[in-house]
């Protein structure tokens, strides 16, 4: 059960409006790295939860998320508040308006759907979606992406700080980033209570392949060779660089086959004899007789007697 406390979690004051900001900070509403998407993948989380700590954490941190929708979708409204009034009661003149609603590449969505309020949009004016919530109902994997959800959810309030000079918008925005690190550490205590949390599920990795490095990109490149660090050297990793021992490495012929019917195997093959390409000719095709200089002319369109005839 949810309810709503008018007081917000972190107090806004935003010193003067400011539409072109108010559409950037919509990346934090209905953005994919946003408080929404935050909320619901932690809500969705916390529901399919059957470890009774881990489901209280989840819920927890969903209902703060939907706090800190609250905060910022504050900030955009009172950075609308003077688009708002313009355009509920008009200004002096359509040009000013028009001017208002462009001012700085503020979403026109923003102004002419909503009015000046706030939408489920990112900053582009993209929909929010429910596909950014990633949730799969595997704890170690759910955990490990909402680390990474933090992180960059983080680096977003980052920039975001960079492009005001409004230092109460700072304040806030500052509360909701140390907020995202504050919960990236309880959801990494989270994962790493769990004693078997690697490899993610139940099944095991095949252990002839689970230490193998396989440098499959090869070459130099502003005068740097292959790097090498503790992800691909040491007594724990073998490292595979020929290039013949990064194919087939099952022992196989490295080829794709599979067990067919007579009677499907028969219709592919028939198939494959009306299909056939012939290696014996060389057709004209469209491109060759429509081909100007320097676009690969190779042939004459028509024979020297047809030419002859149309120069009559």
């Amino acid at each position: 059960m949810f309810m709503h406390n008018k007081r917000l979690q972190y107090t806004v004051r935003v010193s003067k409006p400011d539409p072109a900001l108010a559409c950037s900070m919509l990346e934090q509403f209905g953005g994919a790295q946003g408080e929404l998407a935050a909320a619901m993948r932690y809500f969705t989380q916390g529901l399919a939860e059957s470890d009774p700590a881990r489901k209280d954490l989840l819920m927890d941190i969903a209902t703060e998320e939907l706090s800190h929708l609250e905060i910022i979708g504050s900030i955009i409204a009172m950075l609308n508040r003077s688009a708002k009034g313009k355009m509920a009661e008009g200004p002096d003149s359509a040009a000013e308006l028009y001017r208002e609603v462009n001012r700085g590449g503020s979403d026109r969505k923003q102004a002419i759907l909503a009015g000046g309020g706030v939408q489920l949009v990112d900053s582009a004016g993209v929909p929010w979606t429910g596909a950014y919530v990633d949730t799969v109902g595997e704890p170690t994997v759910d955990m490990r992406s909402n680390i990474a959800a933090e992180a960059r959810a983080k680096i977003v309030y980052e920039r975001l700080i960079w492009i005001t000079e409004d230092p109460g918008i700072k304040e806030a925005l500052g509360f909701l980033m140390v907020r995202e690190v504050a919960h990236q550490k309880a959801f990494e205590k989270a994962l790493y209570s769990m004693e078997n949390n690697f490899p993610p599920g139940k099944l095991p990795g095949l252990q002839q392949y689970a230490n193998k490095y396989y440098d499959m990109s090869q070459g130099e490149a502003d005068g740097i060779t292959n790097e090498r660090g503790p992800w691909n050297q040491g007594e724990e990793w073998e490292y595979i660089e020929a290039r013949e021992d990064q194919q087939a490495v099952d022992g196989g012929d490295g080829s794709a086959t599979v067990e067919l019917p007579a009677a499907d195997a028969d219709l592919l093959d028939k198939a494959a004899m009306r299909n056939k390409s012939r290696t014996d000719i060389d057709p004209t095709t469209g491109a060759e007789l429509g081909a100007g200089p320097g676009a690969g002319k190779v042939k004459e369109p028509c024979s020297d007697s047809i030419r002859d005839l149309t120069q009559q």
